[in-house]
C-alpha cells in the first residue's frame, strides 16, 4: 500500500487509455543558471525508472481493485435478484388467496341471491367491489343476473358486465 502511495506520488500521471497527459512546459526562472537543467535530468531520470518498474503491479492492483467492484456489485445484483423472487412469491401467494375469495361465492351464496327479489338483491350487489359482484353474478342463471343488472343503475352494471365478459378494457371509447 505504500508503494501505490509512493508511485502515485511519484511517478507522472497517466489516462486510462495509457497515454500520457499533456505537460506543461517547465517555466524557467530569470535567475536560474542553465547548467541547473541538467542537475534536474537524474531524479527525473530515477523517477521515470522508479515508475517503469512499478507500473506493472500497479495496473495488477488497479485490475483486482476492479475485479473486486465487479463482484461486488454481482453480488448486490443477485441479492436483489432474490428479493425480486422474493416478492414475486409473495404476490402470487396474494393472488392465489384473491382467486380463492373469488370463488368463494359459493353456490349457498349464490342460491341466496338467486331467491332474492331482484332490487334488492341488485341493491347489495352494487355495493360490492367488482370482482366479487361479477363473480356472484357470474354463477347466477342468465335470467337471474339479467333481472339483477337490469335493477341496478346503468353505469354500474355496464362496469359490471365489463368485467363478466373479462374486457381489459382496451379499445373502449369512454
Amino acid at each position: 500500500m505504500l508503494g501505490v502511495a509512493a508511485f502515485l506520488l511519484a511517478c507522472p500521471a497517466t489516462a486510462q487509455d495509457g497515454r500520457a497527459p499533456v505537460k506543461e512546459k517547465p517555466k524557467v526562472a530569470a535567475n536560474k543558471a542553465p547548467d541547473s537543467a541538467s542537475t534536474d535530468k537524474a531524479p527525473n531520470i530515477e523517477t521515470r525508472r522508479f515508475c517503469a518498474n512499478v507500473a506493472p503491479s500497479i495496473a495488477e492492483a488497479r485490475i483486482a481493485w476492479q475485479t473486486k467492484q465487479l463482484s461486488d456489485l454481482d453480488a448486490q445484483v443477485k441479492q436483489r435478484l432474490a428479493d425480486l423472487n422474493q416478492a414475486e412469491a409473495s404476490v402470487q401467494d396474494w393472488v392465489a388467496k384473491r382467486d380463492a375469495m373469488l370463488k368463494s361465492a359459493s353456490d349457498d351464496l349464490v342460491a341466496i341471491y338467486a331467491k332474492m327479489q331482484p332490487e334488492t338483491a341488485a341493491a347489495q350487489i352494487a355495493a360490492m367491489d367488482d370482482q366479487m359482484a361479477a363473480a356472484i353474478l357470474r354463477n347466477l342463471k342468465a335470467g337471474v343476473a339479467g333481472a339483477i343488472l337490469n335493477e341496478m343503475e346503468a353505469e354500474r352494471a355496464s362496469k359490471l358486465a365489463i368485467v363478466l365478459s373479462g374486457a381489459t378494457g382496451v379499445g373502449r371509447k369512454s
